[in-house]
Order: structure tokens, then C-alpha cells, then sequence
């Protein structure tokens, strides 16, 4: 006993030493680092930006927040006033254009489309009436049904057209396509979730078959072509945006435009359908080596039936840019913008004037990612900067057309917005984000920086995050955030933010976080987006690498601790990068990664890899990895994933056993792709995890953080 009382006296002994000599950290720590996230930190910014309600003749009202409390302001362009308005004080949100997640509204507001029994009814919304469409929808060939593999719902896909008599849609084939199944975690029997989900390399996926619907006079008219692959030309979905896409409809319903995209997304076909025969015309295609998009983030292709033309937009230049083609010849009559930047977003086609107006990237010399708002004529000529401030600018273009609201900002630097009209001239400036009381607790921006990637020659971007009080005397271990995309990157907008999820967060705790967009990532040159084309497996790792290295000159950096984690895409990067990099990361948290892309969806791998065929889908799989394993890996996944199913996880968990290779393991039994309410304890669990195994330290047992929902 009393030897026992010495070991417990002397242990009592050792903690308070090493505590004193920061060998773990406190609740304290903790809290101090949460106050970083978004939930804390948005409490502190007066006059964050503007979301406006338009009225009529471009008047708008929108609210602000500050320390004083909250205002409503009316702006009327016509006498150039903004002014406190009680008016709107307690006005709701519009409605919605669907009525809900089911149905889909007609433009005039009289009708929606719904899905019952896999068929098709349209409602009369005044007298809740339902006249049915179509007869022949079964299982598996239902009409409208929205199911990408990876997302998938109860809702119609179509697109009406502009006089609410027709809607475009499609009869999706699904009878000869694999299942997926999930398995609750509950008491009793678990409930199976089966629903369809191809994997690249099956012969048979899903195709739609299109057809136009007379709403008015029930009558469904098939398109005289053969069905084409559930593929869409800008993402893995033909509803990206819910509602059908690739779509344009011609104003009296006559006719309908479409892009057909080819399974491997290299041949894009354009065509035109007779909405009353069903006849179709080709009027081009065109074909790409690796993968055709049609924009960045939005379908920037346009039909202009009254002057009988066609916007287009491709990267056959290395840029993405708009072109402007003849309807009837399908031939090419002039590029329209050209250069070394890229369109990302056409937003509003003006016939009357032959005036496009569109964001587009690279033309900031500050940073390529800073997207402005451009005028141009359809003649390619006078390319005007109508929003020349530096910085990323998010445009809202108002009901009329005729004026918009540009707010811009940089990742270190708040917004400010500005009214404006459509030739660019300052109406007025509505607000300018105050931080003062934000930056008075003690926070700070990351600060942006740019190095070379792994090829020694292209310049890449992203931002680094430091502890508010740096040490002179230490260096820091370092945590690398990953999502390598393709369609995407880790950075994400790059417009001002008060948190930027918990990076800031994990600084405080003693770290220097590292966000990098790499090469393979979008909004850039089609040569950049397409380096790691037929190897996804690179996941932009080496240029992280070499980034770290770089940014280790100027950042007191500890590159003999570097930890990386990433979620998704970035989870299969994380495990990536400890197999095939493991002296360089020494501790890593793959977050329901992908890391078996002949286990995910289809279209994900057969878009960016291309055909199983034509890639080695073998050579890129985490699982054959797993034998490298050096360090501390924590895999996580949800086991109702329905994105990524949990097998992809599971496959690295079996290799790491067969291989003998320690491993940690986080499970969420009912969690989908998110986590959920469980992300609280994810986030948690993650600075723990670097807490301990980078950094060196004990963290405090089971904190517990406290979002609103849990105070």
C-alpha cells in the first residue's frame, strides 16, 4: 500500500513537470483553439456582405449586421439612395422555384412535375389536380429519376420549357445495372439499402432515354436517337444543378437543344430536336484526348435560336473560352474571348446588343484564381474588366439585367460590395466588411503564398496558416490539408473568410497548416487540369511535397513532422500519401476516401482516369499500398456512406491487417459521406490524433466542443 501511495506521489510528480514543460495540452488549449471556428469567429464581423431581395425596377432591400445591432436598407438605383427601411424588417425569403425536393414548378407558377409509381403526373398547383404523363415507367425504368450512383433521390429531373407547355426529361435505364448496398447498425434486425450503382469497367451502365412531354396535351414524343450514357458535360450527374442539364430550350417550345456526352466524356455531340416529332439534327461534335468540360463550376454553352447561332465553350486552345458557332452549318463563325485565362461562368447572353457578360479567371496579377466580371461582344471585341479591384469577385446580376451587385475580397483582405450597372459604372457602395472587433480577439488571416510545383516551373497557390503567437526559438510541425480534386481543390473560394474549417484551429494547438491547390486541380489552363489525367493516384502529393519544402525557407517549419488529412478525395490523397510517401509524412487521417476508384461511381473514374481499359485502375488502388505503411494512420469512415461506400475503407483496413501494420480505426455505424452530428467528435478526434502523434503531446481527455446546437 505504501508502495503503491510513493508510485502514485511520484507519478503525480512527473505530470506536473512535464506539463510545465508543455508536454500536453490543457481544456484551456482546447477552447482557445475552438474559438477559431466559424461559429465563434462570425459573431465579430459587422457588415458582412450583401444578399439582396430584388423588387421591382432593380430596387432591392437586404439586411446587415454589426455590434450596433441589425438594419434593413431599401436601395433604389433610379434616385441612388440607400436607406434604413422598416418596410422589410420581418419580410420572408421568396419561394422557392420547387416546391419542394419532388416537385418541379412550371416557370408561370401553375403547375409541377412529380414522380409517382415511376411515372410522371403533372399538378395544377391551385386545385391540386394530378393528370398523369406517362404509363410505361417501371422499376429500374423509370422516367425522370434522379440517380447518378453517388446521388440519388425522390425528386423529377426535366427541364420545362420557357411557355410551361413541354418538358424535356428522359426514361433512365437502370434493369441491367449492379446494386450497392448499405446495412444499419440498430437493435433487431438491421434494414438493407440497395439502390443502383455502376463502377467503372461495368458493360452495362445506366442511359437515359429522351423524350419531350406535352404537359398541356398528355403526349410523350421519344427523341429519334439511340439512348445516351448518364453523363452530363460538366459533371459526373446529368442534374447538377436539379434540374435536367445540358438543356436549352427555344422560347416558343418548338425546339430543344442538347449535348450528348460520350461514357469516357471525350466526344461532346450538339444537337436539335424537333419538340413536336421527336426528329433531331446533328449540327456538330467535338472530340478531346482526356476530358471535356464546359466550364468551371457552370454549362456555359447557350442556343440562340433567333439569329439561328450557338455559344459554345472549349478548351482547344489550353484555355477555356467562349466561341460562337452557326446553328444551321454547325461551323465555327469566330472565337469570342481568347488568352491565356480562362471563362469559368457565363452569366447573361444579351441578344439585343450581342453582349456577353461572364467571370473569368487569371487576368488578377496577383493570383490566377481571382475571378472578375467581363463584358465582351459576341465579335470577340471590347473586353472590358467591368470589377478591375483587386481581388475574387462574386457577381449577383439583378432581375432587369441592368445593373449588379460586385462583392470582392482576397483570403486576407474583407469584402467590400459595390452596386454597380452593367457598363461598370458605381451606382453606389453598399458595404464594406468591418473586422476590427474580429481581429481585436486576437485572430489573423492566413496569409496567401505561392511557390513552384514539383516540375520546377508552374507557379501554384494556396495559403498558410500560423499560430497567432509564433515562438522565434521553435520550429513547428506541419499539417498539410488535402483535396486534390480534379473537380475541385483545397482552398476552395478564394474570397474572404473568417474560419476556413478548423485550420486555424489546429495552429493554435501548435501547428502550421499548409493549403495548397496543386497542378491537376480546375479553374486553370486545360494542360494544368489535365497533368495527373490517367493517374489520379498522383493526388497533387508531389507538388505538396515540394511546397512544404519550400515554404520551410520562409516558415519556421519542421519538416521531419508532417502530418496530412484530408476528407473524400482528400481522405484517398492521405492514405496515398503515408504508403507512398511514408518518410516524408509521418502521421495521417483519411476521411471516407475513395481509395479504390473501381469501388466508386462509374463516371468519377472513367471521367478523370478514363476507361478501366484505357488506365491502370490496379496501380492506383490504396489497398497494394498498404504494406508501406511507416506511420501513424487513423482511417475514418461512415458506414451509411452512400457516396463513397465504406468498402473503399474497408480494403486498405484488410491490406493493413494482412501486412501486419498498426492502424487506428473510426467508424460511424449510421453516418453518411458527412458526418453529421458525430463532427463535433470527428473534429475532436483530429486534434487529438496530431496532438499526440505530431506534435508530442497529451491532449485533454474527451474535450468536449461545443457548437451552438449543443450549448
Amino acid at each position: 500500500m505504501n508502495k503503491y501511495l510513493l508510485s502514485a506521489a511520484a507519478y503525480a510528480i512527473v505530470v506536473t513537470a512535464n506539463a510545465q514543460q508543455g508536454t500536453s495540452l490543457t481544456a484551456k488549449d482546447y477552447e482557445h483553439a475552438e474559438t477559431f471556428l466559424s461559429y465563434n469567429t462570425a459573431k465579430y464581423i459587422d457588415n458582412p456582405g450583401v444578399s439582396p431581395n430584388w423588387l421591382a425596377d432593380d430596387k432591392f432591400w437586404y439586411v446587415s449586421r454589426n455590434q450596433s445591432g441589425v438594419q434593413t436598407y431599401l436601395v433604389d438605383p433610379s434616385k441612388k439612395t440607400r436607406a434604413i427601411t422598416t418596410e422589410y424588417k420581418n419580410v420572408s425569403p421568396p419561394p422557392a422555384r420547387r416546391r419542394n425536393s419532388e416537385e418541379v414548378v412550371s416557370p408561370d407558377g401553375k403547375k409541377s412535375i412529380l414522380i409517382k409509381d415511376y411515372n410522371l403526373y403533372v399538378k395544377d398547383i391551385a386545385t391540386g389536380k394530378l393528370t398523369q404523363l406517362t404509363t410505361d415507367g417501371v422499376k429500374d425504368y423509370g422516367y425522370a429519376t434522379d440517380n447518378a450512383g453517388w446521388k440519388h433521390s425522390d425528386g423529377a429531373i426535366l427541364r420545362w420549357s420557357p411557355d410551361s407547355k413541354k418538358i424535356a426529361t428522359f426514361q433512365q435505364d437502370q434493369r441491367n445495372t449492379k446494386d450497392m448496398y448499405l446495412v444499419s447498425t440498430n437493435v433487431g434486425s438491421p434494414k438493407l439499402s440497395a439502390w443502383k450503382y455502376p463502377l467503372p469497367g461495368d458493360k452495362q451502365i445506366p442511359t437515359i432515354r429522351r423524350v419531350v412531354i406535352d404537359v398541356e396535351n398528355p403526349k410523350v414524343i421519344s427523341l429519334n436517337i439511340p439512348p445516351d450514357p448518364h453523363r452530363a458535360t460538366l459533371s459526373d450527374d446529368i442534374s447538377s444543378s436539379g434540374t435536367f442539364d445540358d438543356i436549352d430550350w427555344k422560347a416558343d417550345g418548338s425546339e430543344v437543344a442538347f449535348v450528348s456526352t460520350s461514357r469516357d466524356h471525350k466526344i461532346e455531340k450538339f444537337r436539335i430536336a424537333n419538340a413536336a416529332t421527336g426528329a433531331v439534327r446533328e449540327v456538330f461534335e467535338e472530340t478531346v484526348k482526356t476530358q471535356f468540360e464546359s466550364g468551371q463550376g457552370a454549362i456555359n454553352w447557350r442556343y440562340l435560336p433567333a439569329t439561328k447561332e450557338i455559344l459554345w465553350y472549349s478548351e482547344r486552345d489550353n484555355w477555356g473560352h467562349l466561341y460562337l458557332y452557326d446553328a444551321t452549318t454547325g461551323k465555327v463563325k469566330n472565337q469570342i474571348t481568347k488568352g491565356n485565362w480562362v471563362v469559368t461562368r457565363l452569366l447573361k447572353v444579351d441578344e439585343k446588343t450581342r453582349t456577353l457578360y461572364f467571370i473569368a479567371n487569371g487576368q488578377d496579377k496577383k493570383n490566377p484564381y481571382f475571378g472578375h466580371f467581363y463584358k465582351i461582344g459576341f465579335d470577340g471585341k471590347k473586353l472590358t474588366d467591368l470589377t478591375p479591384e483587386e481581388g475574387n469577385h462574386i457577381v449577383t446580376i439583378s432581375l432587369s439585367g441592368k445593373n449588379f451587385i460586385d462583392t470582392y475580397s482576397q483570403p486576407d483582405v474583407p469584402s467590400v460590395s459595390n452596386f454597380r450597372s452593367m457598363d461598370g459604372k458605381l451606382i453606389m457602395e453598399l458595404e464594406k466588411t468591418d473586422i476590427s472587433r474580429l481581429v481585436a480577439t486576437g485572430w489573423k488571416a492566413p496569409t496567401p503564398v505561392s511557390v513552384k510545383a514539383s516540375d520546377g516551373k508552374t507557379d501554384i497557390y494556396g495559403l498558410v496558416f500560423t499560430p497567432t503567437k509564433m515562438d522565434a526559438s521553435k520550429k513547428y510541425p506541419v499539417i498539410d490539408y488535402i483535396y486534390p480534386g480534379p473537380q475541385g481543390g483545397s482552398v476552395g473560394s478564394w474570397s474572404f473568410a473568417t474560419s476556413r474549417g478548423d485550420n486555424q484551429c489546429l495552429a493554435e494547438l501548435g501547428f502550421i497548416v499548409v493549403v495548397m491547390e496543386g497542378t491537376s486541380n480546375p479553374n486553370r489552363s486545360k494542360s494544368f487540369h489535365d497533368m495527373s489525367y490517367g493517374n489520379m493516384a498522383e493526388n497533387t502529393l508531389p507538388d505538396q511535397i515540394t511546397a512544404i519544402k519550400q515554404l520551410s525557407a520562409k516558415y519556421p517549419m519542421d519538416t521531419t513532422k508532417v502530418g496530412i488529412w484530408g476528407h473524400s478525395g482528400g481522405g484517398f490523397a492521405t492514405a496515398t500519401a503515408m504508403f507512398r510517401y511514408p518518410d516524408f509524412f509521418k502521421v495521417g487521417i483519411s476521411e471516407s476516401g475513395n481509395h479504390e476508384n473501381r469501388n466508386y461511381e462509374d463516371d468519377w473514374g472513367e471521367r478523370y482516369n478514363g476507361l478501366v481499359e484505357n488506365a491502370d485502375y490496379e496501380a492506383q488502388a490504396n489497398q497494394n499500398y498498404a504494406k508501406n505503411l511507416k506511420g501513424k494512420l487513423m482511417l475514418v469512415h461512415g458506414m451509411m456512406d452512400d457516396n463513397v461506400p465504406p468498402y473503399n475503407t474497408l480494403l486498405v483496413v484488410e491490406a493493413l491487417e494482412k501486412a501486419n501494420k498498426s492502424f487506428d480505426l473510426v467508424i460511424f455505424p449510421n453516418s453518411a459521406h458527412g458526418y453529421g452530428a458525430y463532427s463535433p467528435y470527428m473534429m475532436r478526434r483530429r486534434w487529438d490524433y496530431f496532438v499526440q502523434n505530431l506534435l508530442g503531446v497529451q491532449p485533454p481527455y474527451d474535450y468536449q466542443m461545443k457548437p451552438p446546437t449543443q450549448r
